[in-house]
């Protein structure tokens, strides 16, 4: 199958990519393929974002302690009908993000041909330090366009959760109407179908 070729992509800050090159984006089903294949190594610190392979941010210990506590307190709360997943891949229109923490609608052996889809994500979770700027843009967006109806991010720089919800746009413009930042004395509404199934203190998320 043909790639489609995307815009050239200039990087002007590490002069990775010459400028005179182009980056040419790859499907679901094309990542999917190169994982059947071998060509991608089971457990790859890689992710597809947008159509292009982007490495995973290095994981250090406040970051492993805040997606253990996050797991913790959501498997607590969560429906019968739903389970917790922590960083397991999402497959997405054009994205297979792996989140940290994720709500999922269904049993585990529910996915066990396949990742779980947008519609079945109720709340994704991304932990934040060096990765905070990906959170914030790329992640928010691809979330967003995807319809999940919430998204955090336990913001450890500046010791704070961050809610967004109420997806809309498409595109690039893909984004959130509302927004909150709590911090460690706020609690966290947690809403599945709508409807709240528990509220969870800020600082029991930060390490």
């Amino acid at each position: 199958m043909a790639l489609a070729v995307a815009p050239p992509v200039h990087t002007s800050e590490t002069g990775a990519i010459p400028a005179d090159y182009t980056i040419a984006p790859l499907s679901v089903a094309q990542y999917h393929a190169m994982a059947a294949a071998g060509i991608l190594e089971e457990g790859a610190p890689i992710e597809l974002l947008e159509g292009y392979l982007v490495e995973k941010m290095t994981k250090h210990p406040p970051h492993s302690a805040a997606t253990k506590l996050m797991q913790a307190a959501l498997s607590q709360i969560a429906p019968a009908h739903y389970h917790v997943g922590v960083q397991e891949p999402i497959t997405l229109s054009d994205s297979e993000p792996e989140p940290d923490v994720v709500i999922v609608r269904g049993a585990i052996r529910d996915f066990a041909a396949r990742h779980p889809g947008s519609a079945e994500v109720a709340l994704v979770v991304e932990v934040a330090d060096a990765s905070l700027r990906r959170d914030h843009n790329a992640k928010r967006r691809i979330y967003a366009r995807a319809g999940i109806p919430h998204y955090w991010i336990i913001n450890l720089i500046d010791e704070c959760v961050e809610t967004y919800s109420d997806p809309t746009g498409a595109g690039q413009q893909a984004t959130y109407r509302r927004s909150a930042t709590r911090y460690g004395d706020d609690e966290l509404s947690v809403v599945i179908d709508g409807i709240e199934v528990g509220r969870l203190p800020v600082r029991d998320f930060l390490p």
